[in-house]
């Protein structure tokens, strides 16, 4: 069998892993293979193999190590923590880093892994006929095609459509040479008609769990839209690469794609398919009601095999494909020591996970984002708001410690706790072991929202660690973690319609309707994640009272960092809106000790050519061609 070898400028398919629907399940099965050749494709068994390879590859970006670094540092949801190092530092644009192409992953991931699945999608299309393939089918290839064109537009701008054998075609050479073609023509040649395509021939229902269907094809093709009408409309002049004027090529002006997003979303509202909002936020994250009917599209793993998780069960590094992102904002709360115990310790369930402290939440997050704490479910079920002790569970014989103001706390007692609003009568009494304080009455160790610090802070709790097999004990917190990653939800058209509203789209709902199912929502709490008990409670009239009736786009991204926050949304959101420097240009945060209470304010380097990501060194490296078209090829400002 003939092996090519990949050259990222042009690509060709290689692929690892490839599968069939098994004959006793409604899964994705995967069989492990050395690769595919273009002979391949020709057959049903290789257009199964290339469809699953599709899903599988979305692994390699949505939840691997780094992919909240590239998606969340630097905006308003994240900085750099106490343990942050280079890769963290560039993106966080505050002078400790130099974003350039060698940045290492976070710049790279997106390109290295949207080709291969871009050129496989094509070798799909292209042998559609011959192998006979149902057109259900090959929307799903048009859609992955379409979705990693649209990542790639959004984080470098306009990127190559000929791989080395024409336009979209399918590519099985080693070609070195390659031209970027405009954004424009990437949105017009390629995202938008395949788009377009998928939602015709997609069924209504997905043919195996996770597979994509109309529905997902309308919110892709809905966001597509927006995207590039913003892009059209530029408002506040940020430069484009390569260089084109902000037209469309079909003559159609901004407000055209505004009102397309606004359709599409509000089609895909009124036609759900299997899809739905769940009745409570909490339960869209709760690790034991995974893959629900909110949930449009994941990057899915598993805790049954090793081999087809993609990643180590017991132990894993920042490689590859494991779902480890979420460990890059999660504080180091194992140095939490009470009565010479460690009270909280290491632990495979959702709260805790693998302490990495890479990215730390600034202080404007939970004072200002989340300011309706009590009102909104929210804030409660996307942080872990209290660690509490689990020393028994590794192994300790005491039945309680000596906490705060010498209270006795045990097992399941919160240890240090994050209020909710400020209080003046906090007295922080633990150093460097928690950086916590005393309030009269409490047994835990408090410490204020306005007084967080890189150290220590609110862990991202929705998309925390899940494990089935721990027992008793601490499980295996260092195993890649086995939860799908999310990368679309049902949510996201109201949020879509919206947004096209505020610009100037019109229907039967407007922007204050659809922005208040979801705050109607967020007011139904059905369990307080921070006391760790069952709350049945509606505020639901409440919230919505409080919504303004004149919305604008810095409410629309407002409401979106509540609902997202975390996921990976808030820098394309910024970006697309060109809201990121006058949103995140400042912020708010104490030091790097945990007994650092005094924040102070850091402001970053938020220059235009930022809203493109540098393409990677290697990648141009690898073009053979002459050191000016080399230059040329990158995005101005970046070396």
């Amino acid at each position: 069998m003939r092996k090519f070898r990949i050259i990222p400028i042009a690509i060709f398919s290689l692929v690892s892993v490839f599968g069939l629907k098994s004959c006793t399940d409604d899964i994705l099965q995967e069989e492990t293979r050395g690769v595919f050749t273009p002979e391949f494709f020709t057959t049903e068994l290789g257009v199964q193999g290339g469809l699953t390879y599709l899903y599988q590859n979305m692994r390699n970006v949505f939840g691997f190590a780094y992919y909240l670094n590239l998606t969340e540092t630097g905006t308003d949801e994240y900085t750099a923590a106490q343990s942050a190092n280079n890769n963290f530092f560039d993106l966080d644009l505050a002078g400790q880093g130099n974003l350039s192409s060698e940045s290492g992953f976070s710049v790279s991931v997106v390109w290295g892994n949207a080709f291969p699945a871009i050129n496989t999608a094509s070798g799909i299309i292209e042998n559609a006929e011959a192998v006979g393939l149902d057109n259900s089918l090959i929307g799903e290839a048009r859609f992955f095609r379409a979705f990693n064109y649209f990542l790639l537009v959004q984080n470098y701008g306009g990127v190559p459509l000929d791989l080395g054998s024409g336009e979209l075609a399918f590519n099985s050479s080693a070609v070195r040479t390659s031209t970027r073609n405009t954004v424009p023509e990437v949105y017009t040649r390629a995202i938008l008609p395949d788009l377009e395509r998928a939602v015709e021939d997609l069924p209504d229902n997905p043919r195996l769990t996770g597979a994509v269907t109309k529905n997902v094809a309308r919110l892709f093709l809905s966001k597509a839209y927006l995207t590039y009408a913003w892009w059209l409309e530029n408002p506040n002049n940020i430069p484009t690469y390569p260089e084109a004027p902000r037209t469309d090529p079909d003559g159609n002006d901004p407000s055209y794609y505004y009102q397309r997003a606004y359709d599409l979303a509000v089609e895909g509202i009124e036609n759900p398919g299997p899809y739905r909002l769940l009745d409570c936020f909490y339960d869209v994250h709760v690790a034991t009601n995974d893959r629900h009917a909110e949930m449009m599209l994941y990057a899915d793993r598993t805790e049954e095999s090793q081999l087809y998780n993609g990643a180590n069960l017991g132990y894993s590094g920042t490689d590859g494909s494991a779902n480890t992102a979420v460990w890059m904002v999660t504080s180091n709360y194992t140095t939490i020591s009470v009565d010479g115990v460690s009270a909280v310790q290491r632990e495979a369930a959702q709260s805790y996970g693998r302490p990495w402290t890479r990215m730390a939440p600034p202080i404007g997050v939970l004072t200002e984002t989340f300011a309706e704490k009590e009102l909104d479910s929210r804030y409660d079920a996307t942080f872990v708001t209290s660690y509490r002790g689990n020393w028994d569970k590794g192994g300790a014989p005491e039945a309680t410690l000596t906490a705060a103001n010498g209270m006795e706390i045990a097992p399941g007692d919160a240890v240090v706790s994050f209020l909710d609003e400020h209080n003046d009568n906090v007295t922080y009494v633990n150093g460097g072991n928690i950086g916590g304080g005393e309030l009269p009455g409490r047994s835990d160790y408090v410490i204020n929202p306005d007084e967080i610090n890189r150290r220590f802070y609110p862990g991202l709790w929705k998309l925390g660690t899940y494990r089935t097999d721990n027992g008793d004990g601490l499980g295996s917190p260092n195993g890649a973690i086995t939860r799908p990653f999310p990368i679309a939800k049902f949510s996201e058209f109201y949020f879509l319609a919206a947004e096209a509203a505020v610009k100037g789209a019109s229907g039967s709902y407007s922007a204050y309707d659809l922005i208040n199912v979801i705050r109607d929502r967020a007011g139904n709490w059905c369990y307080d994640n921070g006391e760790q008990e069952e709350r049945i409670e509606d505020n639901s009239a409440a919230l919505v009272a409080a919504t303004p009736t004149d919305i604008d786009i810095d409410y629309i991204l407002a409401e979106r960092s509540r609902e997202y926050f975390g996921e990976g949304y808030r820098w394309y959101d910024l970006v697309r809106t060109q809201k990121w420097n006058e949103i995140a240009g400042t912020y708010e945060i104490g030091g790097n000790d945990a007994s650092d209470h005094s924040p102070t304010v850091t402001t970053r380097n938020i220059e235009p050519y930022h809203y493109l990501r540098p393409i990677p060194r290697g990648q141009i490296d690898n073009l053979d061609v002459s050191d000016a078209e080399k230059s040329a090829y990158q995005n101005p400002g970046y070396q």
